[in-house]
């Protein structure tokens, strides 16, 4: 079996990178390796797989000090890509075998003692591409999900006849055989049914003994109204096959949502720049302004200045809980209109001779200079 590689090199970030740096390198990564831009390409569907599962335990604080101090080990039986972490090692043995090796593991009987006992599936990180209007009002649709499934056609036992399963007669199904060395009790896999504890007189052709396959699963799920970028949701017993007759993994949404042509978001509200003429800055006007459920009226008082805000309340999004929703917050933009016929020259420096000097502006440079002499003495 190849080394597994080191989650920091699959995203092409450093160990000391920042939460920030790893967020931005997966975005690029899962955007050039994801299966929709890549079909058919086997290579590209397994980057993605392991970038995804890199990201999931990377951008999870605890389980990256886990990961930081144990390596690939601390996720064993329990899946990399979105949660199964549950606290770094099963038993006293499995401790040994992460820092000190193989040896450690099977002189207190760790590692491999287990391979005929149940275990859980692996976890599976999927990422979910939404738009910015599926993500504040919520989704429904169906994902093709490649994953480890049980063989329907034998159960799982890798035989299709229970008969056809025996016990190892050499380890008496513990996939282990001991041996003392002293006051050590030396365990090693047992060579006759590789450590899985029995016997399959006759495979079943579907899986030929393994008790699983691989397949594509068509899967309905529902995204709640309020997600938003590295949102995660957790689907119970979605994930791979487990071992043994273990319980299956859990399958791991992750939220990536496009940017809006118009519409920004920060936590429940809408940022929106909305773009005014002088005159209607000046004078006031009533605004038509697009939200995400329609058009809004909105008064703009006169003497607006451009980079002023305004609110629209609950034209937000609403929280992933239904409990909160957000506002809408509109920030003016005052244009200098960039072309002007003769007629408009004229008009704009009449209105300058009439204005006369500008108050505040003259107020405004008259301190800068004041400001300037006391600098300068």
């Amino acid at each position: 079996m190849s080394e597994k590689e080191d989650f920091y090199s699959v995203l092409g970030v450093s160990k000391g990178a920042t939460e920030k740096e790893i967020k931005k390198s997966y975005k690029k990564a899962a955007m050039q390796h994801h299966p929709d831009r890549n079909q058919g390409d086997k290579g590209a569907e397994e980057k993605f797989k392991s970038i995804q599962e890199a990201y999931g335990i990377l951008s999870d604080p605890q389980k990256r000090a886990a990961y930081d101090q144990y390596g690939h080990r601390a996720f064993q039986g329990g899946g990399g890509g979105g949660g199964g972490f549950n606290g770094g090692f099963s038993d006293f043995g499995d401790i040994f075998e992460g820092v000190f090796g193989g040896a450690f593991g099977d002189m207190f009987g760790g590692g491999s003692q287990r391979s005929n006992r149940p275990k859980r599936g692996k976890d599976i990180p999927y990422q979910m591409d939404l738009t910015f209007d599926q993500a504040v009002f919520g989704h429904k649709t169906e994902i093709s999900l490649p994953r480890t499934e049980e063989c329907n056609t034998c159960g799982g036992r890798g035989a299709v006849n229970r008969e056809d399963v025996e016990s190892c007669p050499i380890c008496k199904g513990q996939g282990q055989i001991h041996r003392s060395q002293g006051i050590f009790s030396v365990a090693t896999t047992c060579h006759h049914c590789h450590g899985g504890g029995k016997i399959i007189k006759k495979p079943c052709h579907k899986c030929h003994g393994k008790g699983e396959s691989r397949k594509t699963s068509k899967l309905a799920v529902t995204i709640p109204a309020g997600v938003d970028e590295g949102f995660r949701i957790k689907l119970r017993g979605e994930g791979e096959a487990g071992a043994n007759g273990g319980p299956k993994g859990d399958l791991y949404l992750i939220i990536r949502v496009e940017e809006h042509e118009f519409f920004e978001r920060d936590g429940l509200n809408i940022y929106l720049s909305q773009p005014i003429s002088f005159p209607q800055a000046a004078l006031g006007c009533n605004l038509k302004v697009p939200t995400m459920t329609g058009f809004v009226k909105l008064s703009i008082p006169a003497g607006t200045d451009s980079g002023q805000r305004f609110r629209i309340r609950g034209e937000g999004v609403s929280d992933v809980h239904g409990r909160s929703k957000g506002d809408q917050i509109v920030e003016i933009k005052v244009m200098t209109p960039k072309k002007l016929d003769a007629r408009q020259k004229e008009l704009l420096k009449e209105f300058s001779d009439l204005a006369g000097d500008d108050t505040a502006t003259q107020d405004f440079f008259g301190k800068v200079s004041e400001k300037v002499k006391d600098f300068f003495g």
